[in-house]
């Protein structure tokens, strides 16, 4: 990402590296603001209904349309993960769900992103379609369509769950995808803790 003008006054920035600084940043020679782009934080829930089903959503928006996710978004300004999680949720699919503990903090560094997705709970079995989704549907993990799945990050957060909801346990795992795969299943490209598909 690269800014032409000062998001303080306007004026047209120079783009060289700051005193005490390691990389180039967009300078303003009239106010002197330096402007920073850091990474987007992205956050998500599985949302778990009674029956242990989890919420899954079809997207209905690019990229990836028509392809499988959990509810996750952009955090915004002022809130927790676990309030962008809700958010995102009743937002992609009408749920109303309690945002648990996190599953996964997963760094993805080419798209310069960390996603944080949560355990969640659905406070009513209610969900329905949205402008996100075109389709939302309560599955067994027998039921996932694993090669639909629309994200790397959603694959590796759901074979966490499920495979942490197995062995009676809660943890928070960590995960970096250095590039980008041409198979959002493909473990080469990870470091951490990749799982190997079933």
């Amino acid at each position: 990402m690269k800014a032409n003008f000062c998001n303080n006054c306007g004026h047209a920035v120079e783009h060289r590296v700051p005193e005490g600084d390691h990389l180039p940043r967009a300078i303003c020679p009239s106010c002197e603001h330096v402007q920073y782009f850091n990474p987007r934080v992205i956050v998500g829930v599985i949302p778990e209904w009674e029956d242990g089903r989890v919420l899954m959503c079809r997207r209905n928006i690019e990229p990836r349309l028509g392809l499988w996710t959990f509810p996750a978004g952009f955090m915004e300004l002022e809130e927790t993960t676990a309030q962008g999680a809700a958010r995102e949720a009743f937002e992609e699919s009408q749920a109303d769900v309690e945002v648990g503990e996190l599953v996964a903090v997963i760094n993805v560094p080419y798209v310069s992103q960390v996603y944080m997705v949560h355990r969640g709970r659905m406070r009513s079995a209610h969900h329905g379609v949205t402008p996100e989704s075109s389709e939302t549907r309560l599955m067994r993990e027998d039921e996932i369509p694993w090669d639909e799945i629309a994200f790397p990050t959603v694959w590796h957060s759901l074979q966490y769950f499920f495979a942490d909801r197995a062995a009676g346990r809660e943890q928070i795992h960590t995960l970096s995808l250095e590039r980008k795969p041409r198979d959002p299943r493909a473990q080469e490209i990870s470091t951490g803790e990749p799982l190997t598909p079933s």
